[in-house]
Parts: C-alpha cells; structure tokens; sequence
C-alpha cells in the first residue's frame, strides 16, 4: 500500500489540542455562550474542515460573541512564515459560526491552520487561538486516498455518556489516519430528544448529557441550532473535527423522521405541522454547522461532487430535498422519484465527466434495501425499494436509468456507500440475478452508526439483483452502544495498483469484512 506517511500529523494535534482542551465548554453547558478570557472572543466549539480538494478546503469555526475570523495556515507546526486568511465578521445571524475558504493551496501536503477570533472594535484584541490540522488531496496517483465513512449520530435517545467514554468511534476512526470521512446522513436526530437516563435491558443505566434543546423536538431554528451544538460538547468529535477533514450529507433526522417536501406532520409533538417550514430552519441551522462548499450557492443546495485527485471523485447525493411524497411505490411513471429530475441530469453528467479512476457515489439511502415508512399507519416506503422482485416501479425506475446510463455510457469504477440502516453490510448487484438486467455489476457497502439505535437487518429487493455477501445487525431493535453493533466503514485505494479495498469495521476498529476490488470495470 503506498499511501503516504505524514508522521508530523499525531504531534500537531497532541500539541494543539491540548492547547485548546482549557477551551473547551463544560458538557453541562449546552447553549449560552460562555464569556470568558476578560471580554476576549473564545472557540470554545472547536474547529472543522470540510470538502478539501487538491488545493482549497473550507475552516469552520464557532465564536461565543461577535467576532472577526482570522485563518492562518502553515506547512509547519512553528507557523513561521504562515498565511493569514481573513474570514467574515461572525454574529448572531449565523449563531456565531463561519466558514473561511483557503484557496491556492499545495496539493498533497500537511496543512496547519489556527483560527483566531478578533474583537471587531479592537482587532488588536484576539482570543486564545485554536489549531488543527489537514491534508490536501494529492495530484500524485501514487500517494494513494484513504478514508472512512458512517451516519447516525445520537438516535434514539443514545447521547453523549461519559461513563462509556462519549462518542469513542471517533477515536478508532482517527487512527486510521484517513484523508477525510465522509458522513452519510443523521448528523442530528431533530425529532429526537434526550433524556438525562436510560434504563438497559440489564438494568444498569444509560446516562446522557442533556441540554435544553434535547428536552424536545427541534422545531424552531434555535432548536436546531442547539442540535448541532450537542454533538461538539464531546470532546472525540471536537478531536476528531480537528484531525480529519469531512464531507458532509443530509438525509431525514437532520429536520424529522422520514420527511418529504409538502408534508404536514400528524405527529402530535409538533406545534408547527408544516414539513417544509423545519426543513427551512433545518437547513440554515445546518449550512451554519458544517463546511459544506455549495451551501452558500444562490441555490444552497447539499448534492455536490468533490474531487480529491486522480484517484478519487465522491459524489455527494440528497436524497431528501428533491424526492416525492413517501407512498406505496409501486406507480409505473415517476420522473421526480428520490432524487429529482435536476439532481439525476447532473449527477450523469458529472460520471461521464469524471476522469478519475473511482467514483464513490455517498447515498443517504441505500438502493435494493426495503426501508419502509409506516408512521402513518400506512405500507409506504421511505427508501427506493419497495419490496416487489419484477421490473422496475416507483422510484426505482430512476436508479434503473442510472444504472443503464452507467453501463451503456461505460463509466468504471462506481462504488455505492450509505447508511441509514444501523447495522453493517455487504451487497453485491448482479444482472444475472435481477428483473432488470440493463445494467452492470456494482457494489453497495452499507456501515453505521455512529452513536444512536442499533437494528436487524432489512429485507432485500430483486429488482437489481443484490445478494447480500456480509451483514452484522442485532435480532432485536434499537440496540444500545452500550450494547455493541456500531459501525463505520474503511476504503483505501492504493497508489500504485489502483485496487480499491473496503473494510467493514466495529467501533474499536476491529475489521469484520473486507473486500477488493480491481479498477477499470464498467460498474463495479
């Protein structure tokens, strides 16, 4: 395997976040900003990364009061000679967050940064800085591109405990020392509130730190602000945020459980029924969140493709914006299905004008897995399959035109990630196996979560022919972390041969399925 080494990257952060752990908010401190360092702005949220590329990246940061972001950035620990990056003016119209993009930066290198807070009256007058570190995409197919992925973060009630050492995953994932990690979806759980205890099947307790946006469901835009915010008072996020560039996707949790636009909810915790009205106050609370490149585009939209060198393109969907109302499925015309007529033209376009050697396609949802949506009583169905083996219906017809352009357009090297589900798994789809059969073979590799609900195994769909080659899922539903069954997922493409290696792991690391693939296949 000839994916580089950067041994400089463990000492920065050891340095740097020691640094910045006295800046860190107590967990019982959810919401209000905390003043402190005599009138000083303080980041006491950490800092982020998101969509790096060979020569740009995005910085995240959270002030506690008005202030001015400052980036700088070095090859070095020592910062000599660093670049300064002037960012925007933060306040309480974006809750305090900013996002500063570096541009022209060195492709394949270590990146240090430090974000400073200026008093917009007294420039003069900065708050402790807070640091963390990145690496660039490469230009050089021989450096090679590793990287993790997972989704589900604190459903089902399951927060951050600090008897079972918060959200641990992180940590395993860090070790590995990917270039980014890529988060399929439930950033958030919005309908989701937590309380202070749970009760374990063996009766020992669960214990949560709780806030008071937790105490509900997220229905105004400081309620999800503080969804968000929930999430970084765990210090292995806020480390991991640090280490790790990410790049972001939505899918349902982040505004309420298996949302579609024009929904009016029944739900009888909701005072404000209207779908679309969370989904708008989901959205800013999220682009405020997260580094996310399209976010601040005159469309602010959430499918994007990222391109990290010769090797590697992700192709970001949203799956939960575009799509129709959630039903039976099973209609024999859908042009809007699960994507949207816009979203599936561009992401044809953007494959057949990839040229790198893999194109990893981050689903929200997964594909041949039945997902249904029964909280009104009814048999719908929230994902694409809707259960029925014959040709394809519903929203399924979309994937098969997404597939037969794939083949017939022959684009290699397509990869399927996703999660959703809570358990991990392996699915091969196979023509031979399918009602359709005009298309190529291809791999989806399902892994989550990362700290929520753990559930048995979905049922598969023929329709695409999948055959389910490696799954780990629990018998009962909403299994604890406390109780194992948390995943994440491991993709390394070598430099050199171009394979392409998965690794399905547990929350320790502990590798549990692997499988390669060679480059240069129509599909997969």
């Amino acid at each position: 395997m000839s994916h580089r080494p950067f041994p400089g990257r463990r000492s920065v952060l050891r340095g740097s976040l020691a640094a910045s752990a006295a800046l860190t908010l107590p967990t019982a401190l959810g919401s209000a900003p905390a003043f402190a360092l005599s009138g000083r702005p303080k980041a006491g949220w950490g800092v982020q990364t998101g969509d790096v590329t060979c020569d740009s990246g995005l910085v995240w940061v959270r002030s506690d009061r008005p202030a001015r972001m400052i980036v700088e950035t070095s090859a070095t620990e020592s910062f000599r000679g660093a670049r300064r990056w002037q960012g925007p003016l933060l306040g309480a119209d974006t809750d305090f967050t900013g996002t500063t993009r570096l541009r022209g930066l060195p492709s394949g290198e270590q990146i240090h940064y430090r974000v400073l807070l200026a008093d917009p009256d007294d420039p003069r007058r900065t708050g402790e800085p807070v640091t963390g570190t990145f690496r660039t995409a490469s230009a050089r197919r021989r450096d090679g591109v590793r990287f993790v992925w997972s989704g589900d973060l604190a459903g089902q009630g399951w927060g951050i405990n600090p008897d079972f050492g918060g959200y641990r995953i992180y940590n395993a994932m860090a070790a590995l020392d990917p270039d980014f990690f890529i988060c399929s979806g439930d950033n958030i759980y919005a309908d989701g509130p937590i309380a202070a205890s749970v009760t374990l099947p063996d009766g020992s307790t669960w214990r949560n730190v709780t806030t008071e946006e937790k105490s509900k469901v997220a229905e105004t835009l400081a309620e999800f602000r503080g969804n968000f915010r929930y999430n970084l008072l765990d210090d292995n996020l806020k480390r991991f945020n640090a280490q790790v560039p990410s790049i972001i996707q939505w899918d349902d949790h982040e505004v309420t459980n298996n949302w579609y636009p024009g929904e009016i909810l029944g739900d009888t915790r909701y005072t404000e029924k209207n779908v679309d009205v969370l989904a708008a106050r989901a959205r800013q609370a999220f682009s405020e969140y997260y580094p996310i490149s399209t976010l601040r585009r005159p469309d602010g939209r959430v499918y994007r493709v990222v391109n990290h060198g010769p090797l590697l393109d992700v192709f970001v969907l949203d799956m939960r914006t575009y799509r129709n109302a959630n039903s039976t499925d099973n209609q024999p015309t859908d042009a809007q299905g699960i994507l949207g007529a816009e979203q599936l033209a561009w992401l044809k376009r953007e494959l057949a004008r990839s040229r790198a050697v893999w194109k990893v396609i981050a689903s929200d949802m997964p594909l041949g897995l039945v997902v249904p949506d029964t909280g009104d009583g009814k048999p719908n169905i929230e994902a694409v399959a809707q259960g029925d083996p014959g040709a394809p219906l519903g929203r399924e017809l979309q994937i098969a035109e997404l597939l037969r352009f794939i083949k017939h357009r022959r684009i290699t090297g397509t990869v399927w990630l996703t999660a959703d589900v809570h358990y991990t798994s392996a699915q091969h789809y196979q023509p031979s196996r399918a009602a359709f059969t005009d298309f190529e073979p291809f791999w989806e590799f399902v892994s989550g979560p990362l700290n929520a609900g753990a559930f048995p195994a979905n049922t598969l769909d023929n329709t695409f022919g999948p055959e389910r080659v490696f799954i780990k899922a629990p018998t009962t539903a909403n299994v604890s972390p406390a109780g194992g069954y948390q995943f994440f997922g491991e993709v390394d493409i070598d430099g050199d041969s171009g394979e392409l290696t998965v690794r399905l792991r547990e929350s320790d690391g502990t590798v549990l399925f692997t499988q390669v693939l060679q480059p240069g296949r129509v599909g997969q």
